[in-house]
């Protein structure tokens, strides 16, 4: 049986006799209704800035080295030893089959065998191989990475939301596309905006960027095509006689205003954003046809853009069982991505106003657990992991502390998630002591101070 067809025509009868409907009825629902029907996450997205703009706003900090933040979140948790601090001489007990670790372009410096084109890049970027903060917990340890702490009584927010609450439309970023990106899905481990509240939560795209065409919530939708969305918009533009009726009414030119800049996102320039057709052939492989490493292409294009914090959320890295037949798939996507990123900002002048951080909420057991029904797997592990960080100030080439000979303790200079945060925010333009407005007045600044108990060893200043 052919598909029914889906006439132009059709839809748009369709839409008038539903917009019809939504206007009809006493004054504030008319203006209710019009706020419904601006085009999906897009229009609500856009008014927020205008509507919700608080008196309390922060003041942008000075002398940033970095514009923008970039975060390759390893969702799961990379086994450090196959990927960033290779212990070969462990046996194979502890390397498996990745007991081949490969040189960089800097000397003395290995990384894993999977990993030959960010090898290639070594001098770009620094690794830290002594992370440390003991939690096993998928959300705990996500919370303790990203946030810098362990409260059991709030909820703080993550480096996004931070970054966004003080770089963004407060701070005078006046982007049609949101500050706080996510590709392309929200982790769910934790409220990302903690205490800030909603407005400070990440715009996830949703869709695939490596897919035909990238199906951005909001902004692309899905079997309508351009001109339908033309027809849309002229409908309602039609149907819509309030700005005419009250042209003073503050309210109504602030959605109009929304939706107009709603639209640029659809039908404009800005919306062409997304559109990873528009880049060469040649770039888009070197990135690697995959989410992934379409992901990390998107995430140039935002930040090139002026997008102050991408998250790309690349999952799959929780590898209890099939460790390394996952790791033969997995970390050559991360390998090609991540190097071409790196390359990308650096060639396009870039990366040294784009932090680029790459880890994941812990690393994996360094023993190889062959029991059944594990069978090769990996497993939580808090205790030691590894970050890479590069751009926006830090210095490449170098190594920040070290574990022992099998990967399982912090033998130099340990690392704390407050650590790597607060140097981040000082890259971006965020002292440690600059203040959050906590919900009950506490005082609360974006980096823990020593009497609330948080272990730290001090920011890296060995890297900037």
């Amino acid at each position: 049986m052919n598909p029914p067809i889906h006439h132009p025509d059709t839809a748009l009868a369709r839409d008038t006799a539903r917009i019809a409907s939504a206007l009809g009825g006493a004054p504030q629902s008319r203006r209710e209704a019009l706020r419904r029907t601006l085009f999906g996450s897009a229009g609500l997205l856009l008014m927020e800035p205008f509507v919700i703009r608080g008196a309390d706003q922060p003041i942008p900090a000075g002398g940033a080295a970095a514009k923008s933040v970039i975060q390759i979140w390893l969702w799961g948790g990379p086994c450090h030893i196959d990927t960033f601090d290779p212990k070969p001489e462990a046996g194979r007990e502890y390397s498996g089959a990745l007991d081949a670790p490969i040189e960089t372009n800097v000397s003395g410096v290995r990384i894993g065998q999977l990993l030959p084109e960010l090898a290639k890049q070594a001098d770009k970027y620094s690794l830290i191989r002594s992370m440390t903060h003991g939690n096993n917990g998928h959300e705990t340890a996500a919370y303790l990475v990203q946030t810098g702490r362990s409260s059991e009584r709030d909820v703080f927010p993550g480096l996004g939301a931070v970054v966004s609450y003080f770089k963004g439309y407060d701070a005078g970023y006046e982007g049609l596309i949101p500050p706080y990106v996510v590709l392309t899905q929200p982790q769910g481990r934790f409220s990302e905006a903690g205490f800030l509240g909603p407005r400070y939560k990440p715009y996830a795209t949703g869709g695939n960027p490596a897919a035909a065409t990238f199906e951005v919530e909001g902004i692309v939708a899905p079997g309508i095509s351009e001109q339908h969305q033309r027809e849309r918009r002229n409908l309602l533009a039609g149907l819509n006689t309030l700005g005419s009726a009250l042209p003073g009414d503050a309210t109504i030119k602030t959605v109009l205003d929304s939706e107009r800049q709603a639209y640029e996102l659809i039908l404009g320039d800005a919306g062409k954003l997304f559109d990873l057709k528009q880049e060469p052939d040649a770039v888009r492989d070197r990135y690697g046809r995959n989410t992934f490493g379409q992901s990390c292409l998107m995430a140039r294009r935002l930040v090139e853009k002026g997008v102050p914090y991408v998250t790309v959320n690349y999952q799959g890295w929780d590898t209890h069982k099939q460790h390394f037949q996952i790791m033969n798939r997995k970390l050559p996507e991360l390998d090609a991505g991540l190097a071409a990123l790196l390359e990308d900002l650096d060639g396009r002048g870039l990366l040294s106003s784009t932090v680029v951080w790459c880890c994941g909420e812990f690393g994996r057991t360094p023993k190889v657990d062959n029991e059944s029904p594990w069978n090769g797997g990996r497993h939580h592990f808090g205790k030691v992991f590894s970050c890479l960080i590069a751009g926006g100030g830090f210095k490449g080439g170098q190594v920040v502390g070290s574990s022992d000979a099998k990967g399982e303790e912090v033998v130099d200079r340990p690392v704390y998630p407050a650590d790597l945060i607060g140097s981040i925010y000082g890259q971006i333009g965020i002292p440690s002591d600059s203040p959050l407005p906590h919900p009950q007045g506490n005082p609360t600044c974006v980096v823990p101070k020593e009497e609330e108990g948080v272990p730290t060893a001090g920011l890296l200043k060995e890297l900037v």
